[in-house]
């Protein structure tokens, strides 16, 4: 059975994280997984506090493909309705079926051929009313289709850092001591440079009754590398300088903490700063435990092969506190 908060560190907290040190208005964790800031905002209307451009950046390439897909069928659908209620007499080239399906389509396909501006010169508007709808279409489709290359190139261009991180924090062994440490490494084709780290902790503790988070910056062995080329191991030592320094095994087994990443970095690619952010709680902690190595040389001696798949691939060791 676990204590709900942890001691409290021998180390003076900072208050500029942006964060509140109140735990009890705190939802699961500060940062997800993603780098996203777990947090919802109310008291505005949804049209106020939603920026549909952010939303369709962020989207997963395949929810993106689907609202697109989703839209320019509504608006065919839409236009498809006021052909339909005007009459599809009035489109030339058209065979009117005198049911409801039949028709129907037809009017959805002439709507998508103005949407789209294909024009095949089988069905024409032939009277005032549809060349003033297929005209408004047209100006509609134009300017959409100018919207949606817009997306697909800000997200196509957009400079992303593609970095992987393993999915276990250590409590490793550290020069005759112990250290906290988890891994990185990029999963694509590019090449990061001056990649700077930064870790800071939040440990929800009890004072005077109340349960608050105080936050911590964490010094690292290495916070800065010339170039993320392999993978990098970011150590941070409990040393005296730690203010977990005197967290026992017992204490990390125990403990409520949150430890929030941010690494920065050059992508010469983009030739832009790219940046992602991660965080670790005590559920995703392994005590005592080193990582193996995750890269070698290739058979044939003529590249290093940077094996991903390995990235959490770790031992269990025995430490001594």
């Amino acid at each position: 059975m676990t204590n709900q908060f942890s001691k409290s560190p021998q180390s003076n907290a900072i208050d500029n994280t942006g964060f509140s040190p109140n735990s009890s208005a705190e939802g699961g964790r500060l940062t997800n997984k993603d780098g996203r800031i777990n947090l919802r905002k109310s008291g505005v209307p949804l049209y106020e506090r939603i920026s549909i451009y952010h939303s369709l950046l962020n989207m997963n390439p395949v929810a993106f493909t689907l609202t697109v897909f989703a839209v320019y069928t509504c608006l065919n659908l839409s236009f498809a309705a006021l052909y339909y209620s005007i009459g599809i007499v009035h489109l030339n080239g058209t065979h009117p079926e005198g049911n409801f399906v039949g028709d129907f389509l037809q009017a959805f396909f002439f709507s998508s051929q103005t949407l789209t501006t294909v024009g095949y010169g089988h069905i024409s508007p032939s009277n005032f009313v549809t060349n003033v709808v297929a005209s408004l279409e047209s100006f509609i489709g134009i300017m959409s289709f100018a919207l949606v290359t817009g997306m697909f190139y800000a997200r196509f261009s957009r400079p992303k850092a593609y970095i992987r991180f393993s999915p276990s924090l250590l409590v490793a062994p550290f020069k005759g001591g112990r250290a906290l440490m988890f891994r990185l490494a990029t999963y694509k084709n590019n090449h990061l440079t001056d990649a700077d780290a930064q870790v800071t902790i939040a440990v929800h503790v009890e004072e005077d009754g109340k349960t608050v988070t105080k936050f911590y910056p964490l010094p690292l062995e290495i916070n800065h590398i010339n170039s993320l080329a392999l993978s990098w191991t970011i150590v941070h030592p409990l040393d005296d300088n730690s203010p977990l320094r005197d967290y026992t095994k017992q204490d990390f087994m125990d403990c409520k903490i949150e430890m929030m990443i941010t690494i920065k970095a050059f992508d010469d690619h983009f030739s832009n700063t790219v940046q992602q952010r991660t965080s670790y709680t005590q559920d995703e902690l392994v005590y005592g435990a080193k990582f193996l190595p995750m890269y070698a040389r290739s058979e044939d001696g003529h590249y290093t092969n940077l094996m991903l798949e390995k990235i959490n691939l770790y031992e269990k060791v025995t430490l001594i506190a």
